[in-house]
């Protein structure tokens, strides 16, 4: 029996609040499920408006590999988006091919995967460190503090070029940066000043004297070969700087909550640790890691038609990723944590142009975070009962807090 078809010419169906989906800890909102059985939903955007919202695995890789879906086209404070201040004016995150490919091919070939595998004996160097430090310090420990935080913030700035000890005062900013919301917006326009003025003056320390880091690199591609203007060299900076710690932070700590608050899951990596790397992608597919109904919009270019109906050239798509990950026609069982898990074609990562350059690095420092665990603290445990875990609040990324564990 073939399907009903849908009648793209239909009006477009009433747009739903994008605050009425919940993001409870780490459960995905089960209106997603229903809304996959339909074609393109309508939200209505914290700021700027209305968007369609893809929930569908093959919609949302479609617009995220279509290019007449334009991330460029949504920078500005006329676009719809979740956040009050757009910060993607400048940005790897808010260009379209020829421009971004430009930019992405500087960064690519530090974070390719035979690169990134180079760094496995400083990763695992760093996390078997900062365990140490923890379990000579003796339970309780917080594990955010002591692992999650600190080995990708670590990682990153030996990476750039940044100097770690500056960790403390760029994460306030970039903290306030991932605000869902802002009494007064000028709290993350200003703390975006303070890193732009922060990254240039690193910048300017490259170009007096020159160094060998990513961040020397991206200099001297600027001032030698005129690839990169001042504001794109700052605003690249400020995106590798939060991207490369900031999702990932947040997911060693979800990572780990998800395993022990739900201990067979635990205990099954410490029984078979060679698990760990497909336990990993499974985690990454599982995990919704948006707040909100999606991070970034893009806008039509054209007429297009998509999940049965037509976007309308100008209007705005939000996809949303954690939603497609569950999707069943792709995935067998998929509200199902499954570590054995053999095709796993999840876009934790995104898809497409924008796909996540980092992603090597993240797949890294994951593995090795939960590998070393489960290696050496085989007993760990939360120190408090699992929906105590408090997780953080007003931010475009879902997080524990913290993470109070013993051993």
């Amino acid at each position: 029996m073939n399907s009903p078809q849908v009648d793209s010419r239909q009006a477009p169906p009433t747009p739903r609040p994008a605050s009425d989906f919940v993001a409870e800890r780490l459960d995905l909102d089960p209106r997603y499920a229903a809304l996959r059985e339909e074609p393109l939903s309508r939200v209505t955007m914290p700021y700027g408006g209305d968007a369609w919202l893809a929930t569908r695995y093959e919609d949302v890789r479609t617009v995220l590999a279509d290019p007449r879906f334009s991330r460029a086209a949504a920078v500005g404070t006329a676009a719809p988006r979740i956040t009050p201040v757009d910060q993607q004016g400048g940005s790897l995150l808010g260009m379209d091919p020829p421009e971004h490919t430009r930019l992405r091919r500087l960064v690519a070939k530090a974070f390719t995967s035979r690169r990134v595998s180079d760094l496995r004996p400083r990763v695992q160097a760093l996390v078997d460190d900062l365990l140490d430090q923890m379990i000579a310090a003796g339970p309780p420990a917080d594990l955010t503090a002591a692992l999650a935080w600190p080995l990708p913030i670590t990682v990153i700035c030996e990476m750039l070029g940044v100097p770690v000890d500056d960790r403390d005062t760029f994460r306030t900013w970039t903290d306030q940066l991932v605000a869902l919301s802002a009494d007064d917006p000028q709290v993350i326009l200003s703390a975006r000043e303070s890193l732009d003025s922060y990254l240039a003056g690193l910048m300017a320390q490259r170009r007096a004297q020159p160094t060998d880091d990513l961040f020397g690199a991206l200099v001297a591609a600027r001032d030698q070969g005129d690839k990169l203007s001042e504001e794109e060299l700052v605003a690249f900076g400020v995106t590798l700087l939060v991207a490369g710690h900031e999702t990932t932070a947040n997911q060693i700590g979800n990572f780990v909550y998800l395993l022990l608050s739900q201990r067979e899951r635990w205990d099954r990596l410490v029984a078979e640790p060679e698990l760990v790397p497909s336990a990993v992608e499974e985690l990454l597919r599982f995990t919704p890691l948006e707040a909100t109904v999606g991070f970034f919009a893009r806008i039509a270019t054209e007429d297009i038609e998509l999940g049965g109906r037509t976007v309308r050239a100008g209007e705005a798509v939000i996809v949303q990723l954690a939603s497609a990950n569950r999707d069943a026609t792709v995935f067998a069982r998929p509200d199902e944590i499954d570590f054995t898990r053999t095709e796993n074609p999840h876009m934790a990562f995104g898809h497409g142009v924008h796909h996540c350059v980092g992603a090597p690095l993240a797949r890294l420092e994951l593995q090795v975070a939960l590998g070393t665990l489960v290696r050496r603290l085989p007993g760990l445990r939360l120190a408090v009962p699992a929906d105590e875990v408090v997780f953080r609040t007003n931010r475009v990324m879902r997080a524990v807090d913290e993470l109070p564990v013993r051993w």
